[in-house]
């Protein structure tokens, strides 16, 4: 059985992923890790800028925002259920 992954920017708010892997760019990269994306960590996206661009997403009880440039470097496994959930 195949697990599809896609890029975190793709969820759509409301949806729930499971960090896979962080694509290699090395300044971003620790970045993403010190805001606890990490493998295995559970996100919700929680809004969209309007204007596109940006979104927010709950991460370990806290809510980031990052730029959809850099929310591509994260690959994640989509979840079937919607909810927060608190890692």
């Amino acid at each position: 059985m195949t697990t599809k992954r896609i890029k975190l920017c793709e969820l759509a708010v409301g949806d729930l992923a499971e960090v896979c892997t962080l694509l290699n760019r090395r300044a971003i990269r620790r970045r993403l890790q010190d805001l606890g994306l990490v493998e295995d960590t559970v996100v919700e996206c929680i809004g969209k800028s309007p204007g596109g661009g940006m979104s927010a997403y709950l991460i370990r009880g806290a809510v980031i925002a990052l730029r959809d440039e850099d929310a591509a470097l994260v690959l994640v496994t989509p979840q079937e259920t919607g909810g927060a959930q608190w890692d």
